[in-house]
């Protein structure tokens, strides 16, 4: 087993080791149960310093593919079969909405959202009344294309990205896309909106008991659901996190049967308190059946009702062909102001910023 740094790689040592090591655990090399080798082994055999070998190892804990066992070492804690998870099902709830419990010591700055909103009615002046495209502008597809790139792991073009406002306009789109006919499997407990949007448009839904970490596994075998929404990161009310197993186990439940799909609701795991962004069902699916869901209303603002679809490119003329004569509800100035923030930097500023107060927070 030899693991090599990339000198002119512009990833730190640390995520390509990580990279690695997942790489390996996830294709068996290093099978469940195994024993990692130790830190000043790995550092020696690599090149690299002890600390570069703790932050991999710090990861792949953080992620679920290892435990840390006290004077025994890190073990490979993911399997590829299926599981019947023994994680809790979940007691206590949080009883604060999202909205409610954001922390304002992280809201973005006003001043620096003024800031842009006064350059772009500088820079586009009346063309600001125009009703713009259907599926949003292309500046702020063109934005979100280059940074969940970068930033995220998800490679989609501008086509594939729709704009519109708020979660819930994108789960009406979610059924007219795949059709009301299925059956839709939503996590129990699960945000309220979810469920109560998907009952409002007529359509069945099966409520799946949630562990600690993700979807019950024995529920989800036996589901008749044939599309399944998840939120994998902080999942709300319970704030379960899907574990890298679940994550994967989700993907080869889609996989299973022709036909099947994963809504994939990303809201806020941007701040995630880890070194590395969440990884997405999107970025990690070979498949063309996630749909990928995110929004602003957490890392912006909950008044910015603007929310984002990223669509597998085998869905797009199928999205073209029933979506109908709707066209993007989100006001053109909005738009432009988050794809300057995007292409300038901000964004992504912001959310490093928080992320590092946050991670100081806690310790």
């Amino acid at each position: 087993m030899k693991y090599r740094m990339d000198r002119e790689n512009p990833k730190k040592a640390y995520l390509q080791l990580y990279e690695q090591l997942r790489a390996d655990i996830v294709g068996g090399v290093l099978p469940y149960g195994s024993r990692l080798p130790s830190k000043r082994l790995l550092s020696e055999e690599v090149g690299v310093s002890v600390i570069t070998v703790e932050h991999s190892y710090a990861l792949l804990c953080e992620e679920g593919y290892v435990d840390s066992r006290e004077r025994s070492g890190y073990f490979v804690i993911y399997r590829e079969e299926e599981l019947f998870s023994p994680a809790p099902l979940f007691v206590p709830l949080r009883e604060e909405s999202p909205s409610e419990a954001e922390d304002r010591e992280d809201g973005f700055p006003f001043s620096l959202y003024a800031k842009k909103v006064r350059k772009v009615l500088s820079q586009y002046g009346p063309r600001l009344f125009s009703k713009g495209s259907r599926y949003g502008c292309m500046e702020l597809r063109s934005a979100l294309s280059g940074y969940l790139a970068r930033a995220r792991g998800i490679f989609a073009t501008p086509e594939q990205i729709v704009i519109g406002s708020g979660a819930e306009y994108f789960y009406g789109s979610a059924v007219r896309l795949l059709g009301r006919e299925r059956c839709y499997g939503v996590e129990d407990p699960s945000y309220a909106q979810i469920t109560g949007a998907y009952r409002s448009l007529g359509v069945e839904t099966e409520l799946l008991p949630l562990r600690s970490d993700g979807i019950d596994s024995a529920a989800l075998l036996s589901a008749r659901a044939d599309v399944l929404h998840v939120t994998p990161y902080q999942s709300f009310p319970s704030g379960a996190s899907a574990s890298a197993s679940k994550k994967r186990e989700y993907l080869r439940w889609a996989e299973k049967k022709e036909g099947r799909y994963l809504v994939e609701d990303d809201f806020q795991s941007e701040f995630t308190l880890s070194r590395k962004p969440e990884d997405t069902l999107f970025a990690l699916s070979a498949s063309q059946n996630v749909i990928y869901l995110n929004t602003f209303s957490k890392t912006v603002s909950p008044s910015i009702r603007v929310s984002y679809m990223v669509l597998p490119s085998a869905l797009l003329a199928q999205f073209e062909e029933r979506s109908g004569v709707i066209s993007c509800p989100v006001p053109l100035l909005e738009q432009l102001v988050l794809a300057e923030l995007i292409s300038d930097g901000d964004f992504e500023r912001h959310i490093n910023r928080v992320r590092r107060n946050r991670r100081r927070r806690t310790k």
